[in-house]
């Protein structure tokens, strides 16, 4: 496997060496584009380190690896994704945190070809109209999370909610999601800047506007900053969310002002299944820290791969669909399987923040969906 500088160089000897794992399939080669500095930073950092770590401990000399940083801006992410499929030569495309930059790739990509594997970002235009049998998502339609927020709060009896989320596809989906599943009326509904970092006017809305609770959608910087400013601001209404603002890393920074808070989210370190188990327990030994949702997702991602790698050719492009298709691997998620549309079926808990040895975290309290698919498999036609 080969690395460039951006990766982790103490996994580098581990996993250049081993011998080939089980299949002699042909050399496949995998440009993982992710975001690696400035803001959401840590969301691109824990995809590659799960995908790596699962690469490292498949052992699969046939699997070359490019690995280069987006900087969360969508002309940079083109500009990466043309010279990997023209210049390096690559099969396979992954990597991406955000649907903005998913939308300005993905499309390209698999017109040319191109199998792309998505760790994290599930614009419902890739769902719906925009499907292609080369393109597979691995972590989940973006509507989903949202979707059970929607029908958590209304199981909770929130009756008038206030809703806000950033203003890019993922956003969008975000509302639409959580409104799907939600039986209440709204008190507000907010589109935000991306990026924004200053929530006093949008929390001057929700306290006037006489809510009974909130749901929001802020990945990465954002949902630290909203988290530690509504904490602040002395608005004492119960906060759902999706697993993207409560996830591992966010939580260390937004600390206590957290505990407690609900949210959604289709993996947890305490679900209890024996390859679920031994990641937590990997990662953990690797790097020094828990694992996140996004690990978790760049871990099965590339286990996904590696399954199709063990029994197709990748020069056989249909043999090599069919097996990714196929999912056969163990998911860290227990049951997992494809929809028409290559967006997951799988169940959707219900999680709590809690602070456990000293380090916040959350704990699965319920399901909030089974066996969910998406809203968008028969606008595909595949």
């Amino acid at each position: 496997m080969k690395l460039n500088k951006l990766a982790i160089l103490p996994l580098l000897a581990a996993v250049a060496m081993p011998a080939l794992a089980e299949g002699d399939n042909g050399t496949v080669k995998v440009g993982m584009i992710t975001t690696l500095s400035g803001g959401g930073a840590g969301l691109g950092i824990d995809v590659r380190d799960g995908f790596l770590l699962a690469v490292q401990q498949a052992g699969n000399a046939n699997l070359e690896l490019v690995i280069e940083d987006d900087q969360r801006k969508p002309d940079i992410a083109v500009q990466l994704a043309d010279r990997m499929i023209q210049s390096d030569k690559v099969d396979v495309l992954t990597g991406i945190i955000w649907s903005n930059l998913a939308m300005a790739v993905v499309p390209s990509a698999v017109a040319q070809g191109k199998f792309y594997l998505s760790p994290n970002a599930g614009p419902s235009a890739l769902a719906g109209r925009g499907c292609d049998p080369n393109y597979f998502n691995v972590a989940w339609q973006n509507d989903n999370l949202h979707e059970a927020a929607g029908a958590y709060a209304s199981s909770a009896g929130y009756e008038n909610t206030f809703i806000l989320a950033p203003n890019y596809p993922a956003g969008v989906d975000a509302l639409t999601g959580f409104k799907r599943f939600y039986e209440g009326e709204l008190s507000g509904e907010l589109l935000t800047k991306l990026g924004q970092t200053d929530y006093a006017s949008e929390i001057a809305q929700i306290r006037a506007s006489g809510a009974d609770s909130v749901f929001f959608f802020l990945p990465g910087g954002m949902g630290i900053s909203f988290l530690k400013q509504y904490a602040d601001s002395g608005v004492d209404l119960p906060v759902v969310g999706p697993a993207f603002s409560f996830d591992q890393g966010i939580l260390q920074a937004v600390g206590a002002a957290a505990l407690g808070v609900v949210n959604t989210s289709q993996w947890n370190k305490d679900l209890d299944n024996a390859a679920n188990a031994a990641f937590v327990a990997s990662f953990q030994a690797e790097y020094g820290r828990l694992p996140s949702l996004y690990a978790s997702q760049g871990f099965d991602t590339a286990n996904l791969l590696l399954s199709a790698m063990a029994v197709a050719n990748i020069a056989d492009e249909d043999a090599f669909r069919d097996a990714l298709k196929a999912a056969n691997f163990d998911s860290v998620r227990g049951d997992f399987a494809f929809a028409g549309n290559n967006h997951p079926i799988q169940d959707i808990y219900v999680r709590e923040v809690i602070e456990e040895d000293g380090v916040f975290t959350n704990r699965i309290i319920g399901v909030a969906l089974e066996d969910r698919s998406n809203a968008y498999l028969d606008d595909c036609s595949m």
